[in-house]
């Protein structure tokens, strides 16, 4: 294909992917809306309902306009070969193709998130403020933000070298050992991250002993799981939201509460919302989800091979001549059909990995205490009850409320 029509595909893509996105962004906002479900009566007041369907006609709003701008400036970028002029300039300034596409990245990245920063403003400090969620400060979303950068300076620049190192050296071989690479880097992540990363964010604690330490112990030998690492997180020091979720592999596994869960369920809600956690792990979903990703990436890797030297596509953004980092920006825009697709088995193994952790749950510990922190969750969360069940697809990685209430009566 020449230049002009990969820039003609790549815009039909990009218009494609954002009408998709807006259609059911809609939908999903003015699917049926029946009052408050049954199942839900004492933990939804009317008031708090409505404070529900508030906040997601205000997201839907919100949401809608963050990404027009983004798809404005985005397509302005792609006529005018914006892509293309920066590369160009930054050769300017870096004669080594290595660390040209390293600034590409980095400008790219840096501008995009500094021009995105008032709507990231605005959705922290003006709409989670007003539903009551945000505890965050300014000078903590600024500190975050210093650290995020340099972070993402380190990592991604490790990464990013030894990618362009391998295209330069080892051409259209490269793929087979930045996979070898990626994949290592990816389980150190995976071991690693609640030890090395997330504390540069958020305090961890050891749960102390007492009722609730106890109860879980003895859950967990009474279904043979080895409980080691159990961590209370500060979640109430940005937001009021709660979660709780499970990481690391072999010795390194962590499960880690938010302190919002703690302060807003009961004993056996809590034990029952660590027993799903631990359903993930004696399912052996983790495991499943880094094989099925590392052929994931493999697939991906080999695909770009093929592309990663065509000169067409960096001209199709606007250089005057072949671009490693470029030919990957273009490969991002031309694959996202697949990887859309791709994107909606994950989510439907996802879901369906989520209703056996469900059930393990309520097989070994108890399913209505499951029941009740679920609809908690959901209730001070200001969830969706009624999602579009197109929307589901293309977006959830969770079912819906009112699906796994369901199926835990099963």
């Amino acid at each position: 294909m020449t230049a002009h029509t990969i820039l003609i595909v790549i815009l039909v893509i990009f218009v494609f992917d954002f009408v998709l996105d807006t259609v059911l962004s809609y939908l999903n906002l003015c699917y049926k809306k029946n009052g408050i479900p049954p199942e839900l009566e004492g933990i939804y007041t009317p008031e708090n309902y409505q404070k529900s369907l508030d906040y997601q006609r205000i997201y839907f709003r919100f949401s809608l306009l963050a990404r027009s701008l983004s798809f404005v400036l985005m397509m302005m970028m792609l006529l005018s070969g914006a892509f293309g002029w920066i590369y160009d300039t930054l050769g300017n300034y870096f004669s080594n193709p290595i660390w040209q596409g390293l600034a590409f990245f980095a400008v790219l990245g840096l501008g995009g998130d500094i021009l995105s920063l008032p709507l990231q403003l605005y959705s922290i400090f003006v709409i989670e403020e007003k539903f009551g969620f945000n505890k965050n400060t300014l000078s903590n979303f600024f500190v975050d933000k210093l650290k995020g950068y340099l972070l993402g300076a380190l990592l991604g620049g490790l990464i990013g070298y030894a990618f362009f190192y391998l295209v330069i050296h080892l051409e259209q071989n490269f793929w087979i050992l930045f996979w070898v690479i990626f994949m290592a880097f990816s389980l150190f992540m995976n071991a690693f991250y609640t030890t090395l990363l997330l504390p540069l964010f958020n305090k961890l604690t050891p749960l102390e002993d007492g009722e609730l330490r106890q109860a879980i112990e003895q859950y967990c030998q009474k279904v043979k799981f080895p409980l080691t690492n159990l961590f209370v997180m500060d979640g109430s020091r940005r937001s009021t939201k709660a979660n709780a979720f499970f990481s690391g592999i072999g010795k390194r596994k962590k499960i880690v509460l938010f302190d919002t869960l703690i302060e807003k369920h009961t004993l056996e809600e809590l034990v029952a919302v660590l027993a799903h956690e631990v359903g993930h792990y004696k399912k052996r979903h983790i495991p499943q989800s880094i094989i099925l990703s590392a052929i994931q990436m493999g697939v991906i890797l080999y695909i770009l091979s093929l592309f990663i030297f065509n000169l067409q596509l960096s001209l199709a953004l606007g250089s005057q001549s072949l671009g490693i980092a470029l030919n990957l920006m273009a490969f991002s825009f031309l694959f996202s059909p697949i990887s859309m697709i791709i994107g909606l088995f994950f989510n439907v193994l996802s879901r369906k990995n989520e209703f056996e952790a469900d059930r393990f749950a309520r097989d070994t510990y108890h399913g209505d205490a499951l029941s009740q922190a679920l609809k908690k969750l959901s209730a001070d969360n200001l969830s969706n009850l009624n999602p579009h069940p197109l929307y589901v697809f293309f977006n959830y990685s969770h079912p819906p409320l009112l699906q796994r209430l369901k199926a835990l009566r099963l």
